[in-house]
């Protein structure tokens, strides 16, 4: 404290050369904790508005379900006969609108792997094997073989209005779904 200098001078005098000033100034730019509130609501309420939307896209009901059975059978079946260097079949039975994947066990073929049945209001269309129709037959096998090839196959099915095709390529075994145009 100078010299003629009351309590009260020295005391504002300290308070100008203090470093208080310079911290006040880094809290001045943060945020608080009602602004950080309000940012963590608003991204709530739209994670929430959001939510049915995201779930939709992930369930699979119907059309798509039956897509992705029938392609996750074929790549099953075409990875099984690979792996075991044996005829492997899938085998579909179009009036019971099942499918399933047979062969390939340890004791060869005949032996049920998986099986599966399209989803209500999905039906078979048309199921050519090899260039046969094969949609009025108690069931119809397409094989896959130790070499990644398999039969040939097409298979369109429909469910009110929507139609779509799975075409199983012959020198690959490799199934691809397409859109068919009515």
């Amino acid at each position: 404290m100078k010299m003629g200098m009351t309590n009260r001078e020295a005391r504002i005098a300290n308070q100008k050369n203090s470093s208080f000033e310079v911290r006040h100034s880094k809290f001045a730019r943060a945020f608080t904790l009602i602004e950080i509130m309000v940012v963590v609501g608003i991204i709530g309420l739209i994670a929430a508005m959001g939510m049915p939307a995201m779930l939709k896209a992930v369930q699979k009901e119907g059309m798509r379900k039956a897509l992705s059975d029938i392609t996750d059978v074929c790549t099953s079946a075409r990875a099984k006969a690979i792996f075991s260097n044996q005829k492997v079949a899938v085998v579909f039975h179009p009036s019971d609108r099942t499918f399933a994947v047979e062969g390939g066990g340890a004791a060869g073929s005949g032996v049920l792997v998986s099986s599966s049945t399209l989803p209500a209001g999905v039906d078979f269309a048309l199921l050519e094997i090899n260039q046969q129709d094969c949609l009025q037959k108690a069931w119809a096998d397409v094989f896959f073989y130790p070499n990644g090839t398999s039969d040939e196959m097409t298979l369109v099915l429909h469910d009110r209005g929507e139609w779509h095709k799975i075409t199983l390529e012959f020198s690959t075994g490799i199934a691809t779904v397409s859109d068919v145009d009515r």
